[in-house]
């Protein structure tokens, strides 16, 4: 079974960028039920289907396959629930960890976060001097939230 053991942080400061060019991301929801969360995911030139499942602390079950992305694109447009997510990655290697950072665009504009995924539940890590608070399982940052609480209407 696949896992994902990922932490979340609002981002408090842009040095994460140093210069890199970040990977472009739309996603949209085929479902957004709290047991079961179905995604698309276009990113760059790879496109992406995902199933999340509940969990227990900060481990939840995750399937993650690549699609062609003439389907991810028609998955977009004809199936998913609106708005799309798009935002911009950047991949941030710090201390033995890869952060992911991702900038929102369009109703969730201004929302940053940063995310690590961890191999246990209590796996050490340093932050960066960039990461701020944490907002690991606060419901409201959930990317399949944001399509119904867009981060403008906070």
């Amino acid at each position: 079974m696949a896992k994902e053991i990922e932490r979340k942080f609002l981002v408090s400061s842009d040095r994460y960028k140093s210069g890199m060019d970040p990977l472009h991301i739309r996603q949209g929801f085929i479902s957004t039920n709290k047991d079961c969360i179905v995604r698309v995911r276009v990113q760059d030139d790879k496109s992406y289907l995902t199933i999340k499942g509940s969990g227990s602390g900060i481990t939840r079950i995750e399937y993650e396959y690549e699609i062609p992305p003439e389907d991810a694109h028609a998955i977009l447009e004809e199936l998913c629930r609106g708005p799309i997510i798009e935002k911009y990655r950047y991949l941030v290697h710090f201390d033995e960890h890869l952060w992911e950072v991702d900038e929102f665009m369009n109703e969730n504009a201004g929302l940053v976060i940063a995310e690590i995924e961890l191999t246990t539940e209590n796996e050490a890590f340093s932050k960066p001097p960039w990461v701020g608070e944490e907002v690991t399982g606060d419901p409201k940052y959930y990317n399949a939230n944001l399509i119904a609480h867009p981060y403008s209407d906070w």
